[in-house]
């Protein structure tokens, strides 16, 4: 996990947003999207004004609307879902452009697409301005539990060797005449995957074997972390829009 160590999400461009500390960013991400949560679907002005501190922080970050909008297809599974909620929904119907629709079932179907597309959106934001090791040493300065951290460190270290060792035993596999694509060679494959995951565990003793050579008693060193910790004066910039979004929220559980 050196420096840097950045995803395929990680735009690697010099912004405010990308400066702030990662547990600043985490946090605010947060509580952002448990406003987004907690606003009733009925006060669609408040999803507008998520939306546009979504663009505002968007702009400070330097990311396009184009790369956010391409990245969140990934809730389309969910959309396909929603579309369906006013034909299935029972109670009232309303006529929309000859169709018979459920009324709860429209503002149940708003209520997914509005609220996941803006979790989606502020997660993307915080991939975007952070690096992988910067995610997860702001989620242990957040004293999230060691155990958690340290096993999501290890993956990510890991991760690029275990489809190293995969690609090449596909490769085996296939000079050897083995074809993954039919299916009657399934067992094949599952036998390639547990052959893999020996190999992950073996991996990982020897792993651990040498950190406790080193000196490992359960916890990352305190140099891991690095410099850098977030300041008071950068927590008060970034909980702007936690508080703005806790603030709209508030005032539509009361207007509502």
């Amino acid at each position: 996990m050196g420096a840097g160590h950045a995803h395929v999400l990680y735009r690697d461009v010099a912004s405010p947003v990308h400066r702030l500390p990662p547990e600043v960013k985490i946090a605010a991400m947060v509580v952002f999207t448990l406003a987004v949560v907690g606003t009733p679907r009925e006060a669609f002005w408040a999803f507008g004004a998520y939306a546009l501190l979504v663009a505002v922080v968007a702009a400070l970050a330097r990311v396009g609307p184009g790369w956010l909008l391409g990245r969140s297809l990934i809730e389309l599974p969910f959309v396909l879902f929603a579309v369906a909620l006013p034909f299935l929904g029972a109670g009232e119907r309303v006529d929309v452009l000859g169709l018979s629709l459920s009324s709860d079932g429209l503002l149940g179907a708003w209520n997914i697409v509005a609220k996941g597309t803006l979790g989606v959106l502020a997660s993307l934001l915080l991939a975007a301005t952070t690096t992988t090791r910067d995610l997860i040493v702001g989620l242990d300065r957040l004293r999230c539990p060691q155990i958690l951290t340290q096993i999501a460190t290890f993956m990510l270290r890991y991760l690029d060797v275990l489809v190293g060792e995969a690609r090449r035993m596909r490769v085996a596999r296939v000079s050897r005449g083995d074809d993954p694509r039919f299916l009657w060679q399934l067992r094949g494959f599952a036998a390639g995957v547990g052959a893999l995951f020996l190999r992950a565990f073996e991996r990982g003793e020897r792993v651990y074997l040498a950190m406790l050579s080193r000196g490992y008693t359960g916890r990352m060193p305190a140099v891991w972390q690095g410099a850098g910790a977030a300041t008071a004066g950068q927590w008060l910039v970034a909980a702007t829009v936690p508080v703005l979004a806790a603030g709209i929220a508030a005032a539509a559980v009361v207007l509502t």
